[in-house]
């Protein structure tokens, strides 16, 4: 069954409050990114929780992958 939430104003946003029980279950605390992905045909908002797009391994092979490439991606970047 799904529970129903309203949308609350937040300055010039609006949020809806994820229920304890639904963090619990899925593993959400504060500050952790959520996709928000919309269905527009079927009027839907699925927000999951998806896995890290990234390790320490790749983070370091883009940063001397970058470093090394500087002025060609610039040139690109033009």
């Amino acid at each position: 069954m799904a529970t129903i939430q309203k949308a609350i104003r937040v300055g010039s946003s609006v949020a809806v409050v994820i229920p304890k029980k639904s963090l619990k279950a899925l593993g959400i605390k504060p500050g952790v990114p959520l996709a928000l992905d919309i269905d527009e045909k079927n009027r839907l908002l699925v927000v999951s929780h998806p896995a890290p797009i990234a390790n320490a391994e790749l983070l370091d092979w883009t940063g001397r992958f970058i470093k090394r490439y500087r002025s060609a991606l610039d040139a690109l970047a033009k």
